[in-house]
């Protein structure tokens, strides 16, 4: 059919035809493809072509609108001379913007032809059995906000989730869907391994790639949403210092690497590992001592031995009202009674500390002077030097957590620096460097003190892994530690930026330079009832009950570090920030 400078042949297998008219364009000289969507639904499965010999439709923005198709774009694939385009996703205007191009066909074909000029390109356009047409998914891509695979892999996650794309749906071919948008072939390729990362596709030999199966917690947990739960290290975006760090565990071979994994090593420590803590403790603890510092299997091995050490069944211990659940625990195992310090918004408070000191004859102080976990605060400079005054006219030994004291760019003085009695001072590698290496270094108030950890040590734990203290000996001999610590630090920068942009004012806790949170509810939102919505929406937090010796507050902790990157953070934190401002009683009606 010839209109105007346009030409249309609609071929249909077997014997289905159609007209052509415009409502939208009637007097002009170009129609829209109206009846043909009708008869298009007597056939089982086909593909819709539109060939043009003498033009590029990469150059067309719009596409023809069949009745009974409901949204429709373009694409195109080079094919020798000739251009094919599939009808997809983004329902075009007229077919007026066509009229400069003359010989186009616009073809229907079942889904087993043969015809040479099209066989070998994949499926471009189903109709199911039901005469509901499957159009080809083109995503809406935002090309200024970050790589655009991510962003592909991003409207897959939020297509999946709102419904647009069901269970099963068939995702267009890659260089298909390349050319509809644009871009390079390898970049959907990539999207499309993001994607199947994500869980949210799956590929099926000779097929090709389709929506998987899932439920629809299950899309939402995995829209970009993330565990909470955890207070983790975030794993800087930049992967060439950690690259290095790798290059150097292969290094680790040879008769060294044997006699690491064929012998066992003396609790607390060789002199080597002992002098590397002491450089990693440098910029806080400077000059100390080796023969006071051990090394020991993470923070709560280190932990376990000085509570050995100090305590018994019944003893008493003074804590934070809110501290760490390791502990807790720890005292639980011990016998060991804790009880809370009064807490003012600089640390403990001075005078009642003594009163409690006099009341309860505790055996020592534990406490996490710098980024406490969960509430994110730090002792203010003064109160340090007065709690550590205090603790030594009484002779009561200080266990000081320092987990996060190395992601400090400006440390303040540490108890143990300010101490006139005894301190124990606790640095985990967890927190800053990598918790899977299981090393902290534990620097005790004398040599005399540091003997009898190493007997707790032996009688507990027995000792560090030597193989991943040898590890850490070697990333900081190298440097390659304190490099990866400032990549950390940068890393939680841009984190807590995200939080200062996304949660309301008035209820989150947070320190900028601190990888974790702390929410105080608003009034009226249980913090039981928070969290379960939370982990119906797919994120998990930490209510206040884990930390508490004392009536727990209305209170949560988020982890920033478990997210893969910012962006998917800023998604976990929307949720959280919308949640926050819902009304709870909403939310919780049961029939």
């Amino acid at each position: 059919m010839q209109i105007g400078q346009l030409s249309f042949q609609l071929h249909v297998r077997p014997g289905v035809t159609g007209n052509i008219s415009c409502p939208a364009c009637a007097g002009t000289a170009s129609q829209r493809l109206v009846d043909a969507g009708q008869n298009l639904r007597m056939l089982p499965y086909a593909k819709i072509v539109i060939a043009a010999p003498d033009g590029d439709l990469s150059l067309i923005a719009e596409a023809i609108y069949p009745k009974g198709l409901r949204e429709v774009s373009w694409y195109a694939l080079k094919l020798d001379e000739v251009t094919v385009a599939a009808i997809a996703l983004e329902m075009s205007r007229c077919a007026c913007r066509l009229s400069r191009y003359s010989n186009l066909r616009l073809i229907v074909l079942p889904e087993h032809c043969q015809d040479n000029d099209v066989r070998n390109i994949c499926t471009l356009y189903a109709i199911n059995t039901v005469g509901a047409p499957a159009t080809m998914w083109i995503p809406k891509v935002d090309r200024d906000k970050g790589p655009l695979y991510l962003a592909i892999a991003d409207a897959i996650e939020l297509d999946v989730v709102e419904g647009r794309l069901a269970p099963g749906t068939k995702l267009p071919p890659q260089r298909a869907l390349a050319q509809g948008l644009g871009l390079d072939f390898t970049t959907v390729t990539r999207a499309y391994a993001e994607a199947g990362r994500r869980d949210l596709v799956e590929g099926r030999v000779g097929q090709g790639t389709f929506i998987k199966g899932r439920s629809p917690q299950q899309a939402i947990a995995s829209a970009g949403l993330v565990d909470m739960s955890m207070n983790l290290p975030p794993i800087p975006q930049d992967g060439r210092v950690a690259q290095s760090m790798w290059a150097r565990m292969a290094n680790m071979q040879g008769p060294e690497a044997t006699r690491l994994m064929l012998r066992y090593q003396e609790p607390g420590g060789a002199l080597k590992d002992r002098v590397a803590g002491a450089t990693w403790l440098s910029g806080r603890l400077p000059d100390v001592d080796v023969g006071r510092l051990l090394v020991a299997p993470g923070a709560q091995g280190a932990l376990t031995a000085v509570v050995a050490t100090l305590a018994k069944r019944g003893d008493v211990v003074l804590t934070e009202p809110l501290t760490y659940p390791g502990f807790i625990s720890l005292a639980g195992h011990f016998g060991v009674r804790l009880f809370p310090m009064q807490m003012d918004e600089s640390g403990p408070v001075p005078e009642a500390l003594e009163e409690a000191i006099r009341t309860l004859q505790p055996k020592a102080i534990y406490c996490t002077p710098t980024l406490n976990n969960p509430t994110t605060r730090t002792w203010s400079a003064e109160r340090r030097s007065e709690i550590a005054e205090v603790a030594a006219m009484h002779s009561i030994p200080i266990i000081e957590d320092d987990a996060y004291g190395a992601l400090k760019r400006s440390p303040l003085p540490t108890l143990l620096e300010l101490a006139k009695g005894p301190v124990y001072h606790i640095a985990s590698l967890s927190k800053c460097l990598a918790p899977a290496l299981r090393v902290a270094y534990l620097v005790a108030p004398d040599r005399a003190s540091a003997i009898r950890v190493i007997g707790a040590l032996r009688g507990t734990t027995a000792m560090a892994s030597p193989l991943t203290t040898a590890l850490a000996t070697d990333w900081i001999s190298s440097g390659l530690a304190f490099d990866f610590l400032d990549e950390l630090r940068a890393e939680t920068s841009r984190r807590q930026m995200a939080v200062a942009k996304i949660m309301p004012t008035g209820v989150v806790n947070s320190d900028p330079e601190g990888f974790h949170v702390w929410l105080d509810l608003p009034s009226g939102w249980p913090r039981g009832e928070f969290v379960a919505r939370l982990r119906n929406l797919g994120i998990s937090g930490v209510a206040s009950d884990a930390f508490a010796i004392v009536e727990p507050p209305e209170g949560v902790r988020l982890g920033l570090g478990g997210a893969s990157g910012v962006e998917e953070l800023e998604r976990s934190l929307t949720v959280v920030a919308a949640l926050i401002k819902d009304r709870p009683a909403l939310g919780s009606l049961i029939v």
